[in-house]
């Protein structure tokens, strides 16, 4: 994911076709077809890293749909969001903010007000996405699972995801990769059955996938490419990416 203090990723080349299975929203079935990974939409996200985005140019070159990263645990906002959060808006790009768990700094439900109150919000205009959790390995230290068993994780993750629930009529999009989930959570399958998955993995597919989901909703193929920041894919069309925008 974007982040302030970016590690160096392997860079790889997206595959020329993926299959894509069905995309639900609220439970109804959208698509269920082989696609080419080039006709789904594209994506980006971005944080402090990018600094100004130039928004005509990133929807120029194809982004139809950027994350935003807006906070992190509670004492962090990113200095840009305002320019990117609305420049993306103003150039006609779907976007919505995530938000850089830290769970060892305070409970998820403390960090989920933080996030609404400085970004985290959302609304059925059809151009804002659900407000996302980034949670992977830890940055900052060793302990790659914030030296929390995965009981505490699945709980942290249930309190944010309420919390968020609660002030914005939204669950979270959920947005880590599949070794992580596993090593940390003990691949939890509690958030498949109403969280939309936002998978990274840099590589020619997007892989296995977390326990109880059968698709992603978001791919983070690479971390560098023809837009600003992280790449990504949404797995639709462009109005079932517009229908999830709206709910």
């Amino acid at each position: 994911m974007a982040r302030d203090h970016k590690p160096s990723r392997r860079r790889v080349r997206m595959i020329a076709a993926t299959s894509v299975a069905a995309l639900t929203v609220g439970g109804t079935v959208l698509a269920e077809l082989p696609a080419q990974a080039a006709a789904l939409p594209k994506g980006h996200d971005v944080s402090s890293h990018q600094k100004k985005v130039n928004w005509s140019k990133a929807k120029n070159r194809g982004a139809r749909f950027v994350y935003v990263k807006a906070t992190e645990s509670t004492n962090y906002k990113n200095p840009y969001f305002s320019q990117q959060y609305n420049g993306a808006r103003s150039a006609g790009i779907i976007r919505g903010a995530y938000h850089f768990a830290l769970p060892n700094k305070s409970s998820g439900a403390t960090q989920a007000a933080y996030f609404v109150r400085n970004g985290g919000a959302w609304s059925r205009d059809g151009w804002t996405l659900p407000p996302a959790l980034d949670i992977e390995y830890n940055p900052y230290s060793k302990k790659k699972c914030y030296g929390m068993s995965k009981g505490r994780l699945v709980s942290w993750i249930k309190s944010f995801s309420n919390e968020i629930k609660r002030r914005t009529g939204r669950r979270p999009v959920i947005y880590t990769n599949y070794h992580w989930w596993k090593t940390c959570t003990g691949n939890s399958g509690a958030f498949a059955a109403n969280h939309a998955l936002w998978l990274a993995r840099y590589d020619e597919s997007a892989g296995a996938l977390p326990r109880g989901w059968s698709y992603w909703t978001f791919w983070q193929y690479d971390n560098s490419g023809s837009l600003p920041g992280d790449q990504n894919l949404f797995n639709g069309s462009m109005a079932q990416l517009r229908k999830f925008a709206r709910g």
